[in-house]
């Protein structure tokens, strides 16, 4: 996704206006589940495509979908292909993920975001729809999971996922951006209230529980990561999301480096990116474009003792194997320390 949105009395109001083609195990609305037939264009910057991302690899979907990732930073046009050499995507062949969205739709009028996952053989753009993404993917695409996968989103838990990630998305994950967004003093501190009203209610269930529903890792524990993941390096100070860091909030920061500690998580988050993308491309909020050097990311690696509540990450399933797609060990140094 790129932070598209709208302000209504001055506050930020996202687009949530996608594509919601799916992709089916039966086909149904024209594209069914085929190995090798779609590409995955995500970038490692953008916490939605994060989740996307993060589900591929625990799934070990990789050699059924291929994967396209974009630089961290863009224009007004969309994200581009400036990671790849010539600047353009050795599977589509293209230097913008707007082509895509083009080839679907000549007159597109949304947001050209990411994640997005695109017909190969005709170039054209599936769906962006990123929540659906994920739950497709854990359900859709079960026949080519690798073997050990776990469930992401089990049939028995998922009201529960749903119920507790719908005010996870609506204070928390676009909370930081209405914090970051606002256009006026009202605005901003309304958005701060609800988005730390709602920290504080995750800090005290998490308090007693490893992991947000059931005692495994889930689908709403990979939403809820991505925001945690720049909370500190970005939210914090970018966004003005200041009252505490993640790191003085102890279950939630524990749970974080339980997380990021989890094959899947910490080697598909990379900090260099995360903050090229916000501290560049926001104009508005910050018109000189330096990144900042800090904060030091080390205390990522440091024990979180989790463990005595109970539960293990992939329940009856086990870890994925080595990352295909490798996060550079300039980007993380974090990764060093585990």
């Amino acid at each position: 996704m790129s932070d598209q949105g709208t302000y209504v009395e001055k506050s930020f109001e996202r687009d949530t206006n996608y594509i919601t083609t799916r992709i089916t195990a039966d086909g149904r609305e024209g594209f069914p589940v085929e190995a090798g037939r779609y590409r995955l264009v995500v970038a490692w910057a953008c916490p939605w495509a994060n989740r996307a991302i993060i589900v591929r690899r625990l799934l070990g979907l990789e050699d059924a979908l291929s994967m396209g990732i974009c630089g961290p930073t863009h224009d007004q046009r969309s994200w581009t292909f400036d990671l790849d050499p010539g600047g353009v995507d050795p599977v589509l062949g293209i230097p913008r993920i707007q082509d895509a969205y083009f080839k679907r739709d000549p007159d597109y009028p949304r947001g050209i975001t990411v994640p997005a996952i695109v017909d190969v053989p005709t170039g054209a753009v599936v769906t962006n729809d990123f929540k659906q993404i994920t739950v497709d993917l854990e359900t859709e695409w079960a026949a080519f999971h690798r073997e050990g996968a776990p469930d992401l989103y089990p049939e028995h838990l998922r009201d529960q996922i749903e119920q507790i990630s719908r005010p996870i998305y609506t204070e928390v994950n676009n909370g930081v951006y209405r914090c970051g967004f606002a256009g006026t003093q009202d605005a901003y501190d309304s958005a701060f209230q609800r988005l730390f009203t709602h920290l504080d209610v995750l800090e005290t269930h998490l308090t007693t529980r490893r992991y947000l529903v059931g005692d495994h890792i889930t689908e709403a524990d990979v939403r809820l990561y991505t925001t945690l993941a720049r909370f500190d390096p970005v939210y914090h100070g970018h966004f003005k999301c200041n009252r505490t860091k993640l790191s003085e909030m102890p279950a939630l920061w524990a749970y974080a480096r339980d997380l990021f500690q989890t094959p899947g998580f910490g080697d598909a988050t990379d900090f260099t990116q995360i903050k090229k993308h916000y501290y560049i491309v926001h104009k508005d909020v910050n018109p000189t474009g330096i990144v900042p050097a800090g904060p030091d990311l080390a205390n990522w690696a440091t024990p979180h003792g989790r463990e005595q509540l109970g539960g293990s990450p992939f329940g009856e399933g086990t870890p994925p194997g080595p990352p295909r797609e490798v996060v550079p060990a300039a980007e993380n140094p974090v990764l060093a320390l585990l």
